[in-house]
């Protein structure tokens, strides 16, 4: 931008320069400066309602991307919930399987403490009959 403006502003000095050493009346280059100054106006008009068309089309790119992205992440939250409620039902039904499965263990553990301390009863008994 800094550019454009030094090149705009050598032109300008460039034109003007060469309108002062022109061999004109002061009416013709007066006519021609005021010419000349309605064709940069004209330019700068130009160039202006250029920039705010691009501007113009840029917010609006801008905010259409940032529907998209709304719509994203709003999408994305409800896929993360949807899949953590999946999570904490399948965590809630291996917790009651494995209290099942740990009763079972339990309860066999039991029997075969019973069945060995009946084998040991037994045996004992066993052994205390052949001493005697």
């Amino acid at each position: 931008m800094v550019k454009l403006l030094k090149v705009a502003a050598l032109a300008v000095g460039g034109f003007v320069a060469g309108v002062l050493m022109a061999p004109k009346s002061g009416k013709e280059t007066r006519d021609d400066l005021k010419k000349k100054a309605d064709d940069l106006k004209k330019v700068a008009k130009e160039k202006s309602d250029d920039l705010k068309v691009v501007a113009d089309d840029g917010k609006r790119e801008l905010q259409k991307s940032a529907r998209v992205a709304s719509k994203e992440a709003v999408a994305f939250g409800r896929s993360a919930k949807a899949s953590a409620e999946l999570i904490a039902a399948e965590a809630v039904e291996l917790g009651g399987e494995a209290k099942t499965r740990a009763g079972r263990v339990v309860s066999d553990a039991k029997k075969t403490a019973e069945t060995i301390r009946q084998d040991a009863k037994s045996r004992m008994a066993t052994t205390n009959k052949s001493k005697e």
